[in-house]
């Protein structure tokens, strides 16, 4: 009972020297012992000054040989030893200011150190803090509050104003209007309609909604993240370990230089002075507040990572390895074109083939209404619905017999061979529509690229990544294509989970290695790499889980910024320990020399020590490498355009449609094509781009560097403009002529195809470039 009763006594004794109580009560402590001695001095009691400063140096001495038996007891032997003989080596010669002077350093430092790593470790904290404990579970007659351990996919909950979402789930309110700054780092709110996905941890801003579980508290976004957030820590840093590797040597160095100069001399002060300028703080504590203040940066930008260590790795690494699916495209089939049998018109397509996909399951049926939706299309409520699993689904939209899906026809007409090639080339899916029983059009749908993907890989190349390679399950000409529009340095194609383990293992032999995935195939290969990266917003658990940095916010480009700000801070932490260690030295060199005394020597010290800490936390702050930094109106700006990107898609395909139509058949029918398509871009296109030119692009100047910046965006709006007053003359000729003349048709043809190409190219340039800067 005695050993037990000594082993709590001891692990007692450690928590309170630990303590930060201990570390401000030693700080008020010595700087009372200071100001009263220097009182004293002042007024020529220079006995009672040398008993407050005798006081306190004693004060500082017992905690000091405390910290040395706990550091020496986890098998470190630091610079606190350093202190303590130097403090121990001020009272045995009688230099008592010197010795309150390193009390009062070795008190200051390690508040410092408490203080730096309390502000970093905020935000990590503030995600447990904010972890739900409990939910509402709706019954039949009531609403209960249950623990959250007991909620089950499918349970109905209510969220109130102001609590946390408890589960993943699905709105089944007509909106929900979510705070997700927790989860993201974005202060903006997000409006999440019925049927949309609300994740774990984002705050309910508006009104009570209904919640349709889909996950139990394990397995949903925020318990990941928790996960992680409790893991997180600095102490186990390669950097940091490279610290106590400095300290290892700079003891002896130290204690020899002590010596060297007592023996030479023969004055004990001089070999005092030497240790009390060789007691560098900074060595063991800017490495740990540079890399701590790293991890809270992170955490800002939406980048969760799982200790200091894997922080350090990141800022070595030199290979880059990224899934496809869901990491560099969308991850989830979207509409890319839409196209219309002679006689009918692309937005009706997409508007009966949406109206009888809108109680359909399927992923490309949610791709079909998504888009019809955005464009704000009138759907119809269909009848007598039924579903082919593997083929379709048929139903009456309208008093009309509709089908739409796959169509296995041999005997196609023109336009739909036409499709069917367009198809190969982009790599995308065909859904078609027939409706009483004829085929009327089709919609060619594609996982494509995340706006954000380009911006992405150019930062990371800028930051020193020199090999990205693409491992995917996908096909290769599928994969060939993205990653030539990326300009990634190599694809491996058709990998199933082993295979990709295998590719990690190959490249971890060249360099440092990151992978980046997010599905559960993904989850060996994140484990095999340095660095695991998981697209934890829509990634799986088991990814998430697997991996030792997860991106909490849907984008790619903040493992960008995640490499960023891993560099910046692992070159703070090097230079800061470096830094502090190097004056020491030169100092050490000057006492050791008589040319510093012990009291000058412990000012001179402080003063090293306090530099050096605030040059580590200078990893807080971002840094000018970093992803830029717009106005709040911009942002607004950048996502009102983007909506009118959206929605501006069928203006697009009207132009292709018109070209294709009079490459077919020049005649009546193609002319109102052409018209129809020169009154959209005249009402809702031009518009569009003057409003950019003139409100958007002068709100991106300052953040972008000036009007330059937007210069080559701004040529092409002038094309867009002169290709469209071309068409107009065009059309002026037809009308006064009776129609289109044979020598038009050529120019005329030329100018739709180029303004399609052209308008396609611009709208993805300022996704790219500008709109993916915006959260």
């Amino acid at each position: 009972m005695n050993r037990f009763l000594l082993v709590a006594r001891v692990r007692s004794s450690t928590a309170a020297l630990a303590s930060p109580r201990l570390e401000h009560g030693l700080l008020v402590v010595t700087t009372a012992a200071l100001v009263g001695g220097g009182v004293a001095h002042f007024l020529d009691a220079t006995g009672l000054a040398d008993l407050f400063w005798g006081l306190g140096t004693v004060s500082a001495f017992v905690p000091a040989v405390g910290w040395v038996l706990v550091a020496l007891r986890r098998g470190h032997a630091g610079v606190d030893l350093i202190a303590v003989l130097a403090l121990g080596g001020t009272l045995a010669v009688g230099e008592y200011l010197a010795g309150t002077l390193i009390a009062l350093m070795l008190a200051t430092g390690r508040t410092l150190e408490e203080a730096a790593q309390r502000r970093a470790y905020h935000d990590l904290h503030s995600l447990l803090a904010h972890a739900p404990r409990s939910a509402r579970r709706r019954t039949d007659d009531d609403v209960v509050r249950v623990p959250l351990g007991e909620v089950a996919a499918g349970d109905a909950l209510v969220v109130g104003p102001g609590e946390v979402v408890p589960v993943d789930g699905r709105v089944e309110s007509a909106e929900a209007v979510l705070d997700e700054s927790a989860l993201t780092g974005e202060p903006l709110q997000a409006t999440r309609h019925r049927g949309e996905v609300a994740r774990s941890g984002a705050v309910n801003a508006g009104g009570a909604f209904d919640l349709r579980a889909t996950a139990t508290e394990q397995d949903s976004t925020y318990a990941g993240i928790v996960r992680l957030a409790r893991q997180a820590g600095a102490e186990s840093a390669p950097v940091v370990r490279l610290a106590d590797r400095y300290a290892a040597w700079f003891l002896p160095l130290a204690l020899a230089t002590a010596a060297l100069a007592w023996l030479v001399s023969g004055s004990a002060v001089r070999a005092v002075a030497v240790l009390v300028v060789a007691t560098p703080c900074p060595l063991l504590l800017a490495a740990p507040v540079a890399v701590v203040s790293g991890l809270s940066r992170a955490s800002r930008r939406g980048v969760v990572v799982r200790d200091g260590g894997a922080l350090e790795n990141l800022g070595r690494a030199r290979t880059l390895l990224l899934d496809k699916t869901g990491t560099l495209t969308v991850g989830r089939p979207c509409v890319r074109d839409v196209v219309a049998a002679p006689g009918h018109v692309p937005t009706e397509v997409l508007r009966t083939a949406a109206s009888l996909d809108q109680f359909s399951p399927h992923v490309l049926a949610q791709a079909l209404v998504d888009t019809a939706r955005d464009r704000r299309l009138e759907l119809s409520e269909p009848t007598e619905v039924t579903e082919e699993p593997g083929r379709g689904a048929r139903g009456i939209v309208d008093g009309h017999r509709v089908f739409i899906g796959r169509d296995d026809a041999q005997a196609r007409p023109a336009w739909a061979k036409a499709v069917d090639n367009r198809a190969l080339l982009d790599g995308a899916t065909v859904t078609w529509l027939a409706v009483d029983e004829h085929l009327t059009g089709a919609v060619l749908l594609r996982d494509p690229l995340r706006h954000d993907a380009p911006h992405a890989v150019r930062r990371l190349r800028s930051a020193g990544i020199a090999r990205l390679v693409m491992l995917t399950g996908d096909r290769a000409a599928t994969a060939q294509e993205v990653a030539a529009v990326l300009g990634l340095d190599g694809v491996r194609a058709g990998l199933g989970p082993t295979d990709k383990v295998a590719a990690v293992r190959d490249e971890r032999e060249h360099a440092v290695t990151v992978m980046v995935g997010d599905g559960v195939n993904d989850a060996p290969a994140l484990a095999a790499a340095d660095i695991g990266v998981a697209m934890g917003a829509r990634g799986s658990t088991a990814s998430s889980e697997a991996a030792d940095i997860v991106l909490t916010t849907d984008r790619v480009d903040r493992l960008a910024d995640a490499v960023v700000i891993a560099q910046r801070s692992r070159r703070i932490a090097v230079q800061s320990a470096l830094g502090g260690m190097l004056l020491s030295l030169a100092a050490m060199a000057a006492a050791a020399l008589g040319l510093i005394q012990p009291t000058v020597g412990a000012l001179l010290q402080e003063g090293i020590d306090i530099a050096v800490i605030l040059n580590a936390l200078r990893a807080l702050r971002a840094g000018r490498s970093e992803q830029v930094v717009l106005a709040p109106a911009a942002e607004a700006l950048i996502h009102r355009f983007a909506a009118e990107h959206d929605a501006l898609q069928d203006v697009l395909q009207s132009v292709r449609a018109a070209a294709d139509r009079l490459s077919r058949a020049p005649g009546p029918t193609a002319l109102a094509s052409v018209e129809e398509a020169h009154r959209l871009l005249t009402e809702r296109l031009l518009p569009h781009e003057y409003a950019e030119e003139h409100e958007l692009y002068p709100a991106l100047a300052p953040s972008l560097g000036g009007p330059e910046s937007t210069a080559t965006m701004s040529r092409a709006h002038t094309e867009i403009g002169r290709l469209s007053r071309r068409i107009a003359t065009h059309l002026q000729l037809a009308r006064a002529n009776g129609g289109l003349a044979p020598e038009q048709l050529d120019d005329l043809r030329s100018c739709l195809y180029g303004l399609n190409t052209v308008l396609r190219l611009h709208f993805t340039q300022e996704e790219e470039s500008y709109f993916s800067l915006a959260p």
